[in-house]
């Protein structure tokens, strides 16, 4: 057996364990789908950051830091205002609306403060939420694929098989608990080798000014974080910012505000969270820029954080680099399999088809449901690969244009309407998509999360104040 399985054997061993230790919160609706609302702050930190990256981090930025240079520094800096901004203005106002509306997802925050009696702010948010989970799930599938195959030389069906077996496993049997302090392991893991893996990178090229040489020899624009080739500078930069749009509004990152104990673990959270998301990001696309130097001529630029690991580490830290790219993807994937199991069984359900049967009863289903979601996830990822940065930021931005727009409209717009919430739901997920099926390619790539979260905001709140002066049944 070699290093690298042994490895992740014992990896995967600890997480197994996680999830026999969470079981006991898995009876109830809300310790299933929240932990009963009792994470430490140190736990919320890390969950809100390892299921915000995926395995889009280590794959897609370092893929993306390869393949166009310094220009995927401007990822990180909107990554960091995308966060920062949804530590700011949301995560306290939704952590005391969820409470005090006993809210257990986001679309029982959506539809707390109206009389929506044909359920239509839920029926839209669990079609939407259904519609990206599975896009971005499938993502992860192939990310998954992709791991186990650059490290292990595994068939890359097989991996996308043997990755999914684990990561539904311990979603099944510890629920969002399980999820989260799992959370807590692979974020520790990612940090660590979003440290190692860059500076073992330049240290091998003989230091930043030799990483510099290499890359002006290849192409000079790779130094350049202006040089977008082919289209205007603005558009090329506000595209990458606008990346750290979404963390405003996607529910899986809101539903980790939702889990807290109390507003002071949300203070104390946020400050962990962004100094942890800065070293992600920066040392994602650091590790793709410096493996240009490195490695220059990658068929696949998304395998050069496998490449750079085992060239550069001992079989030993091989492996656990191995972990660490499955730590972003499981940390992702468990996230989505609940907030889609979630939708299905107590937004509509319970919720919309008014199911009186017993929490356990309906814990229980909702286990079922994180199995089928997570199959369906699997036949479509075994399809044929598919690059995981460009995927995963359609269901990013899907997902952030829909509901973004409609959390700050119910944070902090008095006058908001069930009406502005369903339009402005509808209408920036519906703008997200159109762009990029249409009109992106004619407007030199501008990141679809632009028009979609502007359309948003411009419906949620135009519309709520044509229609705040009207009764509602």
């Amino acid at each position: 057996m070699s290093t690298t399985v042994t490895v992740l054997i014992v990896y995967l061993g600890i997480l197994s364990a996680l999830a026999v230790w969470s079981r006991r919160e898995t009876h109830t609706l809300s310790g299933f789908y929240l932990a009963g609302k009792k994470l430490p702050y140190w736990v919320v930190a890390f969950s809100t950051n390892a299921t915000g990256e995926s395995g889009w981090l280590l794959l897609g930025l370092s893929g993306m830091g390869y393949a166009v240079g310094a220009q995927a520094y401007w990822v990180v800096v909107g990554q960091m205002i995308g966060i920062g901004l949804s530590w700011g203005l949301v995560s306290r106002k939704l952590k005391k609306l969820g409470d005090e509306t006993d809210s257990i997802t986001v679309p029982d925050v959506l539809a707390a403060k109206f009389q929506d009696k044909w359920h239509l702010i839920r029926g839209v948010a669990v079609l939407i939420i259904l519609v990206m989970v599975t896009t971005y799930v499938t993502a992860q599938m192939v990310a998954s694929g992709k791991a186990f195959s650059s490290f292990l030389g595994m068939d890359y069906k097989t991996g996308v098989i043997v990755g999914a077996v684990f990561i539904i496993g311990y979603t099944f049997v510890g629920g969002y608990k399980a999820v989260s302090y799992t959370d807590v392991v692979q974020g520790v893991l990612m940090l660590l080798g979003l440290i190692a893996v860059p500076a073992a990178a330049i240290i091998a090229s003989g230091g930043w000014g030799e990483v510099k040489l290499s890359l002006s020899q290849q192409d000079p624009a790779l130094l350049d974080m202006f040089a977008f080739a082919g289209k205007p500078a603005w558009i090329g930069i506000a595209s990458f910012v606008a990346i750290g749009l979404p963390f405003i509004g996607v529910p899986q990152l809101l539903i980790r505000y939702m889990s807290a104990r109390d507003d002071m673990e949300i203070r104390k959270a946020r400050i962990v969270s962004l100094v942890v998301l800065f070293i992600f990001a920066a040392g994602a696309v650091t590790a793709g820029v410096a493996g240009r130097a490195l490695y220059p001529g990658l068929e696949d630029p998304e395998t050069i954080f496998p490449v750079i690991s085992n060239n550069l580490f001992p079989p030993i830290i091989a492996g656990m680099l191995l972990v660490v790219v499955l730590s972003a993807i499981m940390s992702t994937v468990d996230s989505l399999l609940l907030l889609a199991s979630s939708s299905v069984v107590r937004d509509t359900y319970q919720k919309i088809m008014g199911s009186d049967e017993s929490d356990a009863r309906l814990a229980s289903y909702g286990k079922l449901v994180t199995i089928v979601i997570g199959a369906i996830a699997v036949v479509l990822g075994i399809q044929e690969p598919r690059v995981i940065f460009h995927f995963v930021l359609a269901s990013w931005s899907g997902l952030g244009s829909a509901f973004g727009p409609v959390i700050l409209g119910i944070l902090f717009y008095e006058r908001i309407t069930w009406e502005g919430v369903l339009a402005g739901m509808s209408g920036g997920f519906l703008a997200s998509v159109a762009w990029l099926t249409w009109f992106k390619a004619d407007y030199h790539g501008l990141y679809e999360a632009i028009p979609g979260f502007l359309a948003g905001l411009v419906l949620t709140f135009g519309v709520s104040y044509m229609t705040s002066s009207k009764k509602f049944a």
